[in-house]
């Protein structure tokens, strides 16, 4: 029994062994079938895959055969259609050719034409020239001297006729120009109804005591000398009771000076330092109070896109007059007239409202530049980038022929606005001295013996000589005149020039 127990293991073992063999050479066995199979299957995969290779290698030839063909016949059809165009160009070439040929005879004749045109034209010239000095010779006159002659044989053979054809024309004309220009300003100046009163700046302080004058003086005059030194402007205090002057070239600084003398006058404790920080407060007021003005003007008018610049401008115009008349007023009324002109003209209401109300903007500054206020106006304008159509305006508005029909309209609004009946007024001296100017310049000429401005100096009659000036003169008289008051004066709306000829004749019975 041991005996087996013990042959057991060894039987076990060599069992193992046994399987272990037989398994590998059967794993071998099935691995080398299986790698005979997929050799196999390599060959098939090759076999089909230069089959298919050779099968699109010949389908490729065959496209690319096509393909050439295709090209070929294209080119043989491009070919044909230059070799068709070449000879068409050539035988627009061999016309072009004909037509030079042609061209250039054409040009030799036609210069051989104007060689002989201008030998004609010389002999022609020689043949006048000969004629004239013929003529002048038997007159005894030069070609000036006979047609100035001739003029006035004509003018003297047919004096009333011309001037009869010239009364008419301009009678006709002026009539009808009158009639539509009148029509048209009354249209404007209904639809606008802008007040006449114009507010000006006061240069007067009324004082609640005489006591007050002493403060605002302060000792020894350093009060006064504060005040005038900060807003640059002369105070003047005289025996006037109970008022101050304040005299300046400029409005913005009278009115700086003038709320700053009411601040003091209200607070009663007047010194150098109160009289410094009233005067800053007074300056931001004013500077707040122009930047409000200038704001609600292009607010109320409805006109955007000004810069800032220019708005602040048009507020300083509010304290800037013209012959009494406020500027910025006077403005706002320029600027509504413009608009509802150049609605009825069918013109641009946007630019002449613009420039209409920009006008007179160079009045801004122009006590601080130097100019006339159309060319600092001008100025500004370019410096803030306006518009060139409303830059013409505002420099031409008083030239004699604006260039543009918005300038002309902004001149004519203007003169409205100026000429209305209360609008402007002048001083007394102002007022003599413009009339004395008006008769002198219709005495100055020739022929003229009398000369009365009537209406404010809105005509001026002219009483001529009789003897010395015809009717067809005094027409000619009237229009030099009024040329010369243009070219001369300055004034608002128009001047009427009546020109008076009469002849009388005494005798006497006896």
């Amino acid at each position: 029994m041991k005996e087996i127990s013990s042959f057991v293991p060894i039987v076990v073992f060599i069992g193992i062994i046994v399987g272990s063999l037989v398994g590998y050479y059967f794993r071998k066995f099935l691995a080398t079938r299986f790698l005979e199979r997929t050799e196999m299957k390599i060959k098939e995969m090759e076999n089909k895959a230069h089959q298919e290779a050779k099968r699109i290698i010949l389908k490729a030839k065959e496209d690319a055969f096509k393909i050439i063909e295709k090209a070929r016949n294209e080119l043989r059809i491009k070919n044909e259609e230059l070799k068709a165009k070449e000879e068409k160009l050539e035988e627009r070439r061999a016309l072009f050719d004909q037509k030079l040929l042609e061209f250039e005879e054409a040009k030799t004749k036609l210069i051989a034409k104007v060689k002989k045109i201008e030998e004609l034209k010389e002999e022609v010239n020689r043949l006048q020239k000969e004629a004239r000095e013929k003529l002048e010779k038997i007159a005894g006159l030069s070609p000036e001297e006979a047609k100035n002659l001739l003029l006035e044989k004509i003018e003297k053979e047919n004096k009333e006729e011309i001037l009869a054809r010239i009364r008419k024309l301009e009678k006709e004309a002026s009539e009808e120009i009158e009639k539509r220009a009148k029509e048209l300003l009354v249209l404007v100046m209904e639809r606008y109804a802008g007040k006449v009163a114009s507010e000006k700046t006061t240069s007067t302080i009324g004082l609640p005591t005489d006591e007050m004058k002493g403060r605002i003086i302060g000792r020894e005059g350093r009060n006064i000398r504060t005040i005038e030194q900060l807003t640059g402007v002369e105070i003047i205090i005289d025996d006037t009771p109970g008022v101050i002057t304040i005299s300046s070239f400029s409005p913005l600084r009278r009115e700086l000076a003038k709320r700053l003398l009411e601040k003091l006058i209200a607070d009663g404790r007047i010194q150098p330092a109160r009289i410094e920080r009233f005067f800053e407060e007074a300056k931001k007021e004013l500077a707040t109070e122009i930047k409000k003005r200038g704001e609600e003007t292009v607010y109320n008018l409805g006109i955007v896109g000004l810069p800032s610049e220019i708005v602040h401008l048009l507020g300083r115009l509010f304290y800037r007059t013209s012959y009494g008349q406020n500027v910025l007023q006077h403005s706002i009324e320029v600027a509504n007239l413009s608009a509802l002109l150049a609605a009825e003209l069918k013109a641009d209401v946007s630019v002449a409202k613009k420039a209409g109300l920009l006008h007179d903007i160079g009045k801004a500054v122009d006590q601080e530049m130097i100019g006339t206020h159309p060319e600092i106006g001008k100025e500004l304008a370019e410096k803030y980038n306006l518009p060139k159509e409303i830059i013409i305006p505002i420099a031409t508005h008083h030239d004699d022929k604006p260039p543009t029909l918005e300038a002309i309209i902004v001149k004519v609004a203007d003169a409205i606005s100026g000429a209305r009946e209360g609008a402007r007024n002048e001083t007394y001296e102002e007022y003599i001295k413009r009339l004395e100017e008006l008769e002198k310049i219709a005495l100055g000429f020739s022929g003229v013996e009398k000369a009365y401005a009537i209406e404010a100096g809105r005509e001026i009659r002219v009483f001529v000589k009789a003897e010395e000036i015809d009717d067809l003169e005094a027409e000619k008289l009237a229009r030099e005149i009024a040329k010369k008051i243009e070219s001369t004066l300055q004034y608002p709306g128009e001047i009427k020039v009546n020109v008076i000829r009469e002849k009388r004749v005494i005798e006497y019975a006896r």
